[in-house]
Parts: C-alpha cells; structure tokens; sequence
C-alpha cells in the first residue's frame, strides 16, 4: 500500500481579542502575542494596566487549540510545532496580514510587536516575512528562530525601530548556554542595536516592566 500526503487550500476563520478604543487619542497600539497553552482573551488581561486611553492592544489567537490535561475542562493553544512547520507559518502570517489590514491602524499611532515564550516565533517570523512596519519589537522569554538573518530585519534597522529582548533571571526554559546563543543572536540580526533587559523573576510576565517597556 503507498501512502501520499496531499494537499489543498481552504478559507479559515479565527478570532482574535482587542482591549480597549482606538481613537484619535490612542498613542500605543501593541499587538502581542500569548505562549503555549495561553488563548489571547486571558492573555490580554496582562496589559489591562497600561493607561487605557493611550494603549490598544490586539492579541491575535493562535489556531491549534487542545486541552490542557485529562480533565478535559481547561482549553490553550498552540502557534506551531515541528510538523509542517512551513505550511502552518504560511497559513499564520496570512492571519496576521489580514488581522493587520482590518484594524486600520492610524498613522499617528507608534506601533508595539511583542511576542511572549511561542509568541516570539510568531512575532519574529511575522515581523521578518512581512515587513512591518513598527516602532518597538519586544521578543519576551523566547528564542528567535534559527532562519532569520540581519537581511530579514534590515529593513527595521533603517527606521531606527526600537528591538528589545526581555528576559526573567530565573526563567527555568532559559539556560545559561541558551542565553548566550540568544545575546549572540541579537546582536548578530541586529548590529548591535538591541537592548537586553533582565528582571528578576522566572518564565512570565510581569505588569510593571510591561509599563517601563514604554516610558
């Protein structure tokens, strides 16, 4: 018997969760997006203290969903993983494009790509492959993938966007020899330019330095 795996294409449909008004008084639109096991309305709620008429944040919704144990009661979710890793990125980032162009950001507004742990996979490659156009770049207690060259991001350098990695001194999935491939890799895709910020504490987000991250 010979197997084959085929393929075809379809229209989907995905949700995704916003906090607060876009307005004419909006200075801050931030679209993050949630680790492994997170769904984006529990994630948002990590940004619900940033000043309300200032900030707008997006939290798109990663599409893989499962339960988390054997309960059956608790769901999370999934961006990717290593099977058909390329298909999938293709079919997020087409998400993201469309997610993007239906917000109708103002110009006037500086905007914040953040990735937290899963999410930064999906904010690096999102960033990279579709050029956008943004301010800041935060990649939280996450690694960027191996993929991506200084090519990718030159573009961002050029508008002197801001890139910064954020980091938990006791982050259990952060070793020291992963911390050293991840400085190296900063440096490398940036020149230089981004800023390394620690904190103490472990593998999660914290309000406080959501809020230094802007002032």
């Amino acid at each position: 018997m010979e197997l084959k795996e085929k393929q075809i294409s379809y229209t989907a449909t995905n949700t995704y969760c916003a906090l607060n008004i876009l307005s004419e008084k909006t200075k801050n639109v931030w679209i993050v997006f949630h680790g492994i096991g997170f769904l984006s309305r529990y994630f948002i709620k990590y940004f619900n203290e940033l000043p309300k008429e200032e900030n707008y944040i997006i939290a798109p919704q990663a599409p893989s969903k499962y339960y988390l144990n054997k309960d059956f009661k608790h769901v999370g979710a999934s961006w990717l993983t290593k099977e058909n890793t390329v298909l999938e990125t293709g079919n997020v980032l087409n998400y993201m494009d469309n997610l993007l162009a239906s917000e109708k950001i103002p110009a006037h507004c500086r905007l914040i790509v953040l990735g937290f742990s899963q999410g930064v996979s999906i904010a690096a490659r999102w960033t990279a492959k579709s050029k956008i156009d943004l301010d800041l770049l935060i990649f939280y207690a996450g690694g960027i993938p191996e993929e991506l060259t200084p090519e990718d991001f030159k573009f961002l350098l050029t508008k002197n966007a801001k890139i910064k990695l954020v980091l938990g001194n006791k982050d259990e999935f952060i070793s020291e020899s992963r911390l050293q491939r991840e400085k190296e890799k900063l440096k490398s895709l940036f020149n230089g330019k981004a800023e390394l910020i620690n904190f103490d504490g472990g593998h999660e987000i914290k309000k406080d330095i959501l809020i230094n991250l802007i002032t």
